[in-house]
Parts: C-alpha cells; sequence; structure tokens
C-alpha cells in the first residue's frame, strides 16, 4: 500500500507592508526559512482598492536568488538596470535570475481596479549565486493550460504537471532545485493526483474556497492557508465545494541560507559583500 503525504502544519499569511507601502499577505518568510528549502518567501496581493498598491515596488537590488511573480488579475511593469523591460498582465508570469545582481523597479500600471497575484522567491544554488543575470517575460499565451478528466484546470507555470493520464511541461524548467508551480482550479466534487518526486518539499496556498486534505484524519484548509506536506508519498486533493490552489514543490538545496533583506547568501561574509558591492555600484 502506497502511502501519502502527511499534512505538517497549516498555518495563515501575516498582513505585511512592501515595496513603497504595498499591502501583502506574507505566506512565507522571516526565521525558519529552512523548513521551505528551496523557496525563500511567498507573498500574495490582493485588493481592488488602489491605495494598497499603487505606489508599487520603485527600484530595489536583488542577489542570490530567483523571484518569480504571477499575475492573476492586473497590470505591472517590469525595469531593470540591465535594460529589460516587461509588462505583466492578468494570466503572465515574470521570472527573475537575481543571481549576482539585479536592481529592478515593479510598478503598477493601473491607477483602479484589482490587483491580484503572488510572488515567490527560489533560492538558487551556491555555485550559481553570482552567475549571470537573466529576466524572462512569459505571458498568458504563452503558459500551459490543461484540463484533467475530472475537470480540474491546471496553469502549468513551471515544473511538469502528471497525473497518471495527462502530462505537461511547464513554461520554465530548472534543474538544481527542480521546482514544480501549479495553480490548480478544483470544480466543487473534483479532485486531482499530480504525481511529485519524493524528496521534495511540497506546499499548497489555498486562495479561493476550501481543499480537502490528504491523511486519515479529515482536515480542510480554508482561504488564506499554507498547507506544508511531507516529503514522501502520493498527493490526492479533493474539493467538495470548489477551491483555487497555487501547489508549490521544489528540490531543498541543503544549504546554509543567510538572508539580509534583498541579499540572500549561504553566508554572513557573502552578505557583507553584496552590501558593499551595492553601496560602490557593483551589484552586478
Amino acid at each position: 500500500m502506497t502511502s501519502q503525504r502527511r499534512v505538517i502544519s497549516i498555518q495563515p499569511g501575516q498582513p505585511a507592508s512592501d515595496g513603497a507601502g504595498v499591502r501583502l499577505n506574507r505566506v512565507i518568510g522571516g526565521p525558519g526559512l529552512e523548513r521551505f528549502d528551496p523557496f525563500l518567501m511567498l507573498d500574495e496581493f490582493s485588493t481592488d482598492n488602489p491605495d494598497d498598491y499603487i505606489a508599487g515596488f520603485p527600484p530595489h537590488p536583488h542577489r542570490g536568488f530567483e523571484t518569480i511573480t504571477y499575475m492573476i488579475e492586473g497590470r505591472m511593469r517590469h525595469e531593470d538596470h540591465l535594460g529589460n523591460v516587461g509588462l505583466l498582465g492578468s494570466g503572465g508570469v515574470q521570472w527573475m535570475t537575481a543571481a549576482r545582481g539585479i536592481i529592478h523597479s515593479e510598478m503598477p500600471e493601473q491607477e483602479s481596479g484589482a490587483m491580484r497575484g503572488f510572488q515567490l522567491w527560489l533560492n538558487l544554488p551556491a555555485k550559481d549565486k553570482l552567475g549571470e543575470a537573466g529576466y524572462r517575460d512569459i505571458p498568458a499565451s504563452e503558459i500551459p493550460r490543461i484540463n484533467t478528466a475530472s475537470g480540474v484546470e491546471v496553469v502549468v507555470i513551471a515544473g511538469e504537471f502528471d497525473d497518471g493520464e495527462i502530462r505537461q511541461a511547464g513554461a520554465v524548467q530548472r534543474p538544481h532545485t527542480q521546482p514544480q508551480l501549479f495553480d490548480l482550479h478544483l470544480p466543487a466534487g473534483s479532485q486531482v493526483s499530480p504525481h511529485l518526486a519524493d524528496g521534495q518539499r511540497v506546499m499548497l496556498y489555498v486562495y479561493e474556497g476550501s481543499l480537502e486534505l490528504p491523511g486519515a484524519n479529515a482536515q480542510a484548509a480554508g482561504a488564506g492557508r499554507l498547507v506544508r506536506l511531507s516529503d514522501e508519498g502520493e498527493l490526492h486533493l479533493a474539493s467538495a465545494q470548489g477551491a483555487r490552489v497555487l501547489l508549490i514543490a521544489g528540490t531543498p538545496l541543503n544549504e546554509p541560507i543567510v538572508q539580509y533583506g534583498p541579499f540572500v547568501m549561504n553566508s554572513r561574509e557573502e552578505i557583507e559583500q553584496a552590501l558593499r558591492d551595492f553601496r560602490d555600484g557593483v551589484l552586478a
């Protein structure tokens, strides 16, 4: 009998403010990051009040990791010191590899209406932290969307979705951390069983509806809850009333994590070097 992944914790996010005053729900971030390795932060932004997002994120630096911004609704413009410019629209993704250094801004291109989406930080292995920086703008039309036999719609952002009947590669592949990033839309009464490699860290963020969780003890997670699962076993998800869920999985790096604001390295000395490089204008 094959085991199922166990529920380790169910936790809410915390209200936060970042950039020039953008209101967020910080789902992951801060002490205890090693529990979520290779992921460093997950922010949810969801508001129709322009005062919550209009100030945006003026130019700021990063080093040592990747940022993935998934926009469900809204418009935001990216510009960086390398000359990259991208307009993130509804359903699109911006995948930025900060590596040795990038200075960018993320500013709303709207003055009213809803702004809704996520930003996920994905760590880089030590050998790549000072590699070349890069940026990719992925419109919704280039991100695969599939429907399973039970009617679940899957937006395959990264990795490969495989439920034993359908296999679909995502828009982005990363060999070092093998991130799997799916947006699952479960209609009422549906279920889905994505295959994930043993050893991968797995998290579910429910952002609409309610999700029934695997395991012998009947548990459910409602909107605004992050579910952390064990690293081995099969995964079976179901929703009686319907749900929208971000599935996040990746292979841990098992390396030291030292973070200071927008810099994530492996040692305090490397952080101090990043601060000096930014001060001296040679971050990148």
